[in-house]
């Protein structure tokens, strides 16, 4: 008899992204069979079943099949673990999924240090995931600052953790655990901020080191897994509290949206995600090519030349430059780039512009500067 139908989805999902991973790394490590020692004729066997093997420390996958770890030196590939049923599944179908095409897989629990007895708990989680065959794994403290707002504050603190993390280990990638679920819930903030098109096209299921290797599940199936496999899975509180956005967009405003507009609510902004996506990727590849081509001797952008490009276009062109000068990507929004663009399309003698990080846009000679303030 086969896994449970969300177990066999998670691990499909989760072997593709890191087959594509091992393809990117080289790796041509194949899993090594060791044969069984001998023992005197009638023997019992102790702890395996006839004609099974029990590899490195002799422990079963949750699965029930015998654990063959990667050889010592192969790539590694670590994946961040809260302890919820997402990043759970994550882990266990990855801890599953790697040593069969020459992967190490570890992984990383943040501690947010956020509410009593953390410490405690990540230390748990860690324990488990070593239980579990995976290695190395971490548990790190971090300390959540102010800027943003406190989800914002903690993503920041998570994320540089995360990154630390990998270069210490040399890590290939980090997998994350979102759902689709997640990437609705995405969409439905993106749209309340008005921040436009890349807004609107969630989370990517790649981008740098990081891999996204869930978000065609369903929140619901990774919870069926860990049930299926025995997994405990730790709710955090916060993912309930209503004084955070998000979950305020999980449990009151998609519940809503479902009830009113019917069944299907989360897999179309899903769907609309990866539209979106499509054509901000594309865009994006014509501003670069556009800035470059405007781009003057002195670094400028020639305005006229601008103002005759589609306003998405420009836009982005703005962005860009905007962003090349040094204003932080998280405070640069869209009314900021409104105002940029009347430099072009509405000049009438403006001064110049502050934007965040200390960067002054400023209209000059039919030119657009963009530059450091001081500088």
């Amino acid at each position: 008899m086969g896994p449970h139908p969300a177990v066999a989805a998670i691990r499909l999902a989760v072997r593709r992204t890191l087959t594509d991973l091992a393809a990117e790394a080289g790796s041509t490590f194949t899993a090594p069979v060791r044969r069984p020692r001998e023992r005197p004729a009638g023997a019992p066997l102790v702890g395996a079943a006839v004609g099974t093997t029990l590899i490195g420390n002799a422990a079963r996958h949750p699965s029930g099949l015998p654990r063959t770890p990667a050889a010592p030196g192969s790539p590694l590939v670590l994946v961040a673990v809260s302890g919820g049923a997402d990043s759970m599944a994550l882990a266990i179908a990855a801890a599953f999924e790697a040593p069969k095409i020459g992967l190490r897989v570890g992984a990383v629990t943040v501690d947010h240090g956020l509410q009593a007895g953390s410490a405690e708990r990540a230390a748990q989680v860690a324990d488990r995931l070593r239980s579990l065959g995976l290695d190395p794994v971490e548990a790190v403290p971090v300390r959540v600052g102010r800027a943003g707002g406190p989800e914002a504050a903690a993503r920041d603190a998570r994320y540089a953790a995360l990154d630390a993390a990998a270069d210490r280990h040399g890590a290939i990638a980090v997998l994350l655990g979102h759902t689709r679920d997640d990437q609705a819930e995405t969409v439905l903030l993106g749209l309340a901020r008005g921040s436009g098109s890349r807004s609107l096209a969630g989370m990517p299921a790649q981008k740098g080191r990081y891999r996204r290797p869930l978000l065609e599940l369903d929140r619901a199936a990774t919870r069926q897994a860990c049930a299926a496999q025995s997994i405990p899975v730790w709710d955090d509180p916060h993912n309930c509290d209503p004084a955070y956005t998000r979950s305020r967009v999980r449990h009151e405003v998609l519940p809503v949206l479902e009830k009113h507009l019917g069944g299907g609510v989360v897999e179309a902004l899903a769907r609309t995600a990866r539209l979106f996506r499509d054509d901000a990727d594309a865009l994006d590849q014509w501003a670069a090519l556009a800035e470059r081509d405007l781009r003057t001797g002195d670094g400028a952008l020639d305005a006229v030349k601008l103002a005759e490009l589609p306003p998405a276009v420009r836009r982005r062109v703005l962005r860009r430059a905007a962003l090349r000068a040094g204003c932080p990507a998280g405070d640069l929004f869209a009314r900021h780039l409104e105002t940029i663009d009347l430099l072009v399309t509405g000049w009438r003698g403006q001064g110049p512009l502050h934007l965040p990080g200390g960067v002054e846009a400023t209209r000059r000679c039919g030119t657009l500067v963009f530059r450091r303030q001081g500088d």
